[in-house]
């Protein structure tokens, strides 16, 4: 399993809007993998194997490449930089953060932290408070210095490496340089195999902020077939109930079944089932009350595309601390390559 790839993927900054080192990481991996490669106005890139034969179909396979982030929205004249989300946050898990402030000029190492009293002068109901993103701010030692390194629009990641633990893999952003990494290797493992098909790997923008990216793409693209390649949620902690988990770690693949955005297509849904049971890949049916993912715009777009998703479960999703199981990895790698090899 390529640790490497994944480790310099999820350590590259990258939130929506801001996805061009991310994408400069992908375009250094894919040497000899595709026949076309751009970069569309919307910054998504564009990776395509031709097919050999005349009206293949289009398989269309979407990995957002951003990640939560911040933009920087006010510098106060003591340095303190405010900032605006662009995806979504639990505030409780912004507390005392080591931050990245990336800008033009370079990045800066910074914290985050809520305004107000600290834990020895504050009242009981003082900290009973959880504050909103906006009553947080960022210190990153320059004092009245920031402002001739900063500049409003400037963006905002965690900054945390990823590590290894048991069978786990844990890392900020693995929400979805996952996708970006099962990109790369599903056709790296697919070799020379699956040209009866037309194969769009497209590693698209600002999903974090509604799909944005895969939207303009899939237009472009109009596939006969979309898979949306994400994480979800693995449940499976204390504290939570059964029906709730969506995904328990270590049963393989999540074959992603309907969320808030779109109802996948049930044929698909049989046939890439009925491949992982031959294959003996493991994989559990998942479904998501809310949320969304890109799969949705490639069923959406122009007329219409069959869709469905392959995720992979994860544990605390949009902190710095998202765990994926290595087997639930290997085997969204292995099922990809499986089912584009079909055709």
């Amino acid at each position: 399993m390529n640790i490497d790839l994944l480790t310099r993927l999820c350590q590259t900054p990258g939130v929506p809007g801001h996805e061009e080192r991310v994408r400069a990481v992908i375009e250094g991996e894919i040497n000899g993998l595709f026949d076309t490669v751009r970069t569309d106005p919307m910054g998504s890139l564009h990776c395509v194997r031709e097919a050999t034969k005349p009206d293949a179909p289009k398989i269309m396979l979407l990995c957002h490449m951003d990640e939560i982030g911040f933009l920087v929205s006010h510098i106060t004249k003591d340095g303190f930089i405010h900032v605006l989300p662009v995806g979504g946050f639990d505030t409780r898990n912004l507390f005392s953060r080591r931050v990245l402030v990336c800008t033009e000029d370079g990045d800066l190492k910074g914290v985050m932290n809520p305004g107000g009293k600290p834990v020895h002068i504050a009242s009981p109901e003082d900290r009973k408070k959880v504050p909103e993103v906006g009553e947080f701010v960022i210190d990153t030692g320059h004092g009245e210095a920031t402002k001739e390194h900063v500049k409003i629009g400037d963006y905002v990641v965690m900054d945390e490496p990823l590590i290894e633990i048991g069978d786990k893999i844990v890392s900020k952003a693995l929400d979805n340089r996952i996708a970006c990494w099962l990109g790369i290797e599903a056709i790296k493992n697919l070799g020379d195999k699956g040209r009866g098909a037309e194969i769009h790997v497209v590693f698209t923008t600002q999903e974090e902020v509604g799909l944005r990216g895969a939207r303009t793409s899939a237009f472009a693209v109009q596939p006969d077939i979309g898979i949306g390649i994400d994480v979800t949620l693995s449940c499976d902690t204390p504290g939570v109930p059964e029906q709730s988990r969506t995904t328990k770690q270590g049963d393989g693949f999540g074959l992603h079944i309907r969320d808030g955005s779109f109802i996948a297509d049930k044929g698909l849904v049989a046939d890439i089932e009925k491949l992982a049971i031959a294959k003996k890949i493991p994989h559990q049916r998942t479904m998501l009350a809310s949320g969304g993912q890109d799969g949705a715009a490639a069923q959406q777009a122009a007329a219409g595309a069959r869709a469905i998703g392959i995720v992979v479960g994860t544990r605390y999703i949009h902190t710095v601390t998202e765990m994926i199981h290595k087997t639930d990895l290997a085997a969204a790698r292995d099922i990809l390559a499986a089912y584009l090899a079909e055709f």
